[in-house]
């Protein structure tokens, strides 16, 4: 069993910079896609980047491209996120999740095929 802890949210104004590190204990994460997650209130969790559990193959939304960057240490068992150029839309309750390897080739998207959920971390774009 996974456990997931998220860090480095926080609010920035439009334009700034944030990285989000996911932590992971009891378990390795070396053999799992992973993934980051945003929610906002009254919508489904969106899927915000995906990453393969080699990461060798990395995966974006739209709304991200070009902005954020996923990135894992399997060695440090730990997850990242790199978001640069925030917009207000990128605000959100940030979590990262675990699931089985080959989700990421299949939907990598599907917050519901994710087996391990962290708590999450607030992230504030303000204009």
């Amino acid at each position: 069993q996974v456990q997931l802890v998220e860090s480095g949210g926080g609010s920035v104004q439009a334009g700034g910079s944030l990285r989000l590190s996911c932590a992971a204990s009891r378990d390795t994460i070396s053999g799992y896609c992973m993934a980051w997650f945003r929610q906002v209130p009254g919508k489904e969790r969106e899927g915000v980047g995906g990453i393969s559990a080699g990461g060798t193959r990395t995966y974006y939304d739209d709304s991200v491209k070009g902005r954020f960057t996923i990135s894992r240490d399997n060695a440090k068992n730990t997850l990242y996120l790199q978001m640069n150029s925030q917009k207000p839309e990128d605000t959100g309750m940030y979590y990262c999740a675990a699931g089985p390897a080959g989700l990421c080739f299949l939907d990598w998207s599907s917050s519901r095929e994710y087996t391990y959920w962290g708590q999450g971390t607030q992230v504030t774009v303000s204009s």
